[in-house]
């Protein structure tokens, strides 16, 4: 076989028609939401005072395999997709390693993540529907460019809470937000009963996700004709997703190759579930056993250190109930932590195969190691990496380094979710070895588990 080039690219017309629901697949289904108000079980139509109908459909979809891509999502995708399938040559040849690494790039669009993916189909939706503004949430700004840009295209009103020490670290992606025309809102603000509430308790309160998600929810249900949309966590995100893990399947498959291990970057689980769902689906259908591994901040360590229980999915606790791994609703992560990865639980479908054992392992990095796998990676791939991206970044250069130590040629697949060019401030403190490492104690987890409702 001839080399293997260093990009491998789908043409336009294999960009994936339709989403993969990984929940059609599960061995176990996860528990179901519960609605807050009843403590019932939640049903589709629970959802329809915050979501668009057709997301709350396919939030609560756990049957249909495959759900085809609307022709207007489709055509807007192929103003960035598909996106590439890279081989890191130079970070093998660097690292000694006898292992193959592949990474699934997202970043060649201008939200500079995957984000877009999501967003571009819940804007369509919620036009579809006649919805006459839309309001959200973001973390290190990703979700909030990508949602800005959709709804630019599609003609919406958007305003964005945005965690206010991400506002305060990220001017500039508060300004593409802007530029798009979104209202960005620092969170928590003064702006909601919630955001008062919380800045009463705590004035210096620098945000959480959470924070920001109840802000939002807030805004939509009080504002006529405003839906919410949330750019990770949820079922229905990780729907949109899957167009990550077909397309790199798919490239995969063009070179003859299929990965011994898959690597993402977890928070809330947007990017990590789109990346594994169809090679999740070869593990759950007995067709292949490829190793999953996610990776965390050591400063917000759901997987690692969380507990599997029922909690509010925001700070507020007017979300419905989900069964996840949670560091509870009310932590709040260190304001030094330099990306993204905020949020206080995890994806209920990556919480129960993790429970389950189909997602392998989990680790949890802290930000000083993520920086300088970030760097290394940019000296030698010439990307400048995301903070989110850099964890896949590190958990991928650890796994070649044992495969160094063994001598095993193992193919390795992460996901570099995006660029990290309006994270030059974090990227300045690690140069000059000001970044600092905050891993929660014992004692302060405690007190969000202590805060856990009692199901």
């Amino acid at each position: 076989m001839s080399k293997i080039p260093y990009r491998i690219y789908l043409s336009e017309e294999e960009i994936p028609k339709q989403w993969y629901n990984l929940r059609a697949d599960m061995k176990e289904q996860p528990d179901p939401y519960i609605n807050p108000a009843t403590m019932k079980e939640a049903v589709v139509e629970d959802l329809y005072p915050v979501f668009c109908q057709e997301l709350a459909r396919q939030e609560m979809d756990a049957e249909n395999r495959y759900i085809d891509i609307p022709e207007e999502v489709l055509n807007f995708y192929k103003i960035y997709r598909p996106s590439p399938l890279c081989r890191a040559y130079n970070l093998e040849k660097i690292l000694d390693t006898p292992a193959k690494i592949y990474y699934k790039f997202e970043g060649n669009n201008t939200s500079g993540s995957h984000k877009l993916n999501s967003a571009v189909a819940q804007v369509y939706y919620a036009k579809k529907q006649g919805v006459t503004s839309l309001t959200t949430e973001t973390g290190a700004g990703q979700w909030g460019t990508a949602l800005s840009e959709a709804c630019a295209y599609f003609g919406i009103p958007l305003t964005v809470y945005m965690v206010k020490v991400s506002s305060q670290q990220k001017p500039y992606r508060k300004a593409i937000m802007e530029t798009f025309g979104a209202k960005v809102v620092p969170s928590p603000s003064s702006t909601t009963e919630v955001g008062r509430a919380i800045l009463a308790k705590n004035p210096n309160n620098g945000g959480s996700l959470g924070c920001a998600i109840s802000e939002a929810i807030e805004h939509a249900i009080k504002k006529e004709n405003c839906k919410y949309v949330l750019g990770s966590v949820l079922n229905q995100v990780l729907l949109h997703q899957s167009v990550i893990g077909l397309e790199a399947k798919k490239a995969m498959e063009k070179i003859d190759e299929y990965p011994d291990i898959v690597i993402g970057c977890a928070g809330g689980g947007s990017n990590l579930g789109g990346l594994i769902s169809p090679f999740m689906q070869d593990k759950l259908l007995g067709k292949a056993n490829p190793h999953f591994i996610a990776v965390e901040p050591a400063s917000c360590p759901s997987l690692t250190r969380g507990k599997y229980a029922y909690d509010f999915c925001d700070t507020g606790k007017v979300t419905p109930l989900a069964k996840m791994y949670t560091l509870g609703c009310e932590f709040i992560p260190s304001p030094n932590h330099a990306g993204g990865l905020r949020y206080h639980g995890m994806s209920p479908i990556l919480s129960k195969l993790y429970y389950d054992g189909y997602l392998a392992e989990a680790i949890a990095v802290e930000q000083s190691k993520v920086f300088e796998a970030a760097t290394l990676f940019a000296k030698y791939e010439t990307i400048l990496p995301a903070p989110e991206s850099a964890h896949a970044i590190y958990g991928a250069i650890q796994e070649a380094l044992k495969c160094k130590e063994t001598g095993e040629s193992k193919t390795i697949l992460f996901g570099l979710t995006g660029t990290g060019y309006f994270d030059m401030q974090a990227y300045m403190n690690y140069n000059s070895e000001t970044m600092t490492d905050y891993i929660p104690t014992d004692d302060d987890l405690k007190v969000g588990f202590d805060a856990l409702p009692k199901i």
